[in-house]
């Protein structure tokens, strides 16, 4: 937490200034790319807050590249982020969960150093039921020649992104973020529409109660993640609590503010996972490294894998180090 700055006496664009003072190069554009994010971020929970009396609710007839049924508020919250990063002259090129190839930057505006990524609404088949759901993003610089952005300029290790953070939109509107100097909350107050410091200097627990995993998969894991999972639930020494929502960054969210850890391994079905790496696992896992934890594919860290494609998906096992540690150690028959 950067000195001199109390909880609730901060809003997200204070807090962002204060830090960028303590990088004397600092341009001032990253600070921009963030508050424009949190913008975006503010119309989206506008609509999700009245999702059950506006027209916004319910799905479209098409579908994303993943061949998911798009809702309303996905197409929504495509659209409200790209048009809130593609005027800027920051960013070379986007990509989005949504869409099939890159987003280009029109060729009226100029381009920047920078790329982004994001998942515009996770977790948006619980839109309908009211359950809580989220904006996922990562920013990376673009390496090579300055320009446009293809899509070889995404390919890169999460190691190299420069900030991370996800918006919760629930009983509450988050924004959560990192830089790589920790990772800090900050709530959303309608009565102002200001983003205000909330939770400074997050930490997840090193041990963690509570397990997250669709036990629906159960006979479709292999026989250490089944062993891992029942191995949680009779566990004699620390008692293990079973919290799945269905919604990865309500879910995540939790488990960074109370400890536990988060499962979608790969199954007979779907070895390679279900979550995309560059839109879901590697901001997420920037952010969980930030706060003390860890995240891991089964093999590998999150953060030291090289996607091969900016749609690829990787199985994700997420949160408080000590119970991805022993997730490791069963997988690998340590």
């Amino acid at each position: 937490m950067l000195k001199n700055i109390s909880t609730g006496s901060s809003t997200l664009s204070r807090y962002i200034l204060a830090e960028q003072r303590n990088y004397p190069e600092a341009s001032g554009d990253f600070t921009i790319i963030l508050e424009q994010i949190a913008f975006a971020a503010k119309l989206i929970g506008r609509e999700v807050n009245k999702a059950g009396i506006a027209n916004i609710v319910g799905s479209l007839a098409s579908s994303n590249i993943h061949g998911e049924t798009q809702q309303k508020l996905d197409v929504f919250a495509n659209t409200n982020v790209i048009q809130a990063l593609d005027h800027l002259g920051l960013l070379s090129g986007m990509a989005s969960e949504e869409i099939e190839d890159i987003i280009p930057i029109p060729d009226k505006y100029p381009t920047g150093k920078y790329l982004a990524v994001f998942d515009p609404l996770d977790g948006s088949s619980n839109i309908d039921v009211n359950v809580t759901i989220g904006t996922i993003f990562g920013i990376f610089k673009k390496l090579g020649e300055p320009g446009d952005a293809c899509p070889a300029d995404f390919l890169q290790k999460g190691r190299t992104l420069v900030c991370a953070g996800y918006v919760i939109y629930g009983s509450s509107t988050m924004f959560v973020y990192s830089t790589g100097c920790g990772v800090n909350g900050f709530t959303l107050d309608p009565s102002v529409g200001e983003f205000i410091l909330s939770h400074p200097d997050i930490m997840i627990p090193e041990h963690g109660k509570i397990y997250s995993a669709n036990e629906g998969n159960f006979e479709k894991w292999s026989p250490e993640i089944q062993k891992y999972i029942t191995d949680l639930r009779n566990n004699k020494e620390r008692t293990y609590s079973a919290r799945y929502i269905g919604s990865l960054v309500a879910d995540f969210h939790r488990n960074l503010l109370k400890g536990g850890v988060f499962l979608y391994p790969g199954d007979k079905k779907n070895p390679k996972g279900k979550l995309r790496l560059l839109y879901e696992a590697m901001p997420l896992a920037f952010i969980i490294e930030q706060a003390g934890g860890r995240a891991v594919d089964g093999v590998t860290d999150i953060l030291d894998i090289m996607p091969d494609d900016i749609h690829q998906r990787v199985p994700l096992i997420i949160g408080s180090k000590n119970e991805v540690d022993m997730f490791m150690r069963y997988v690998s028959g340590g």
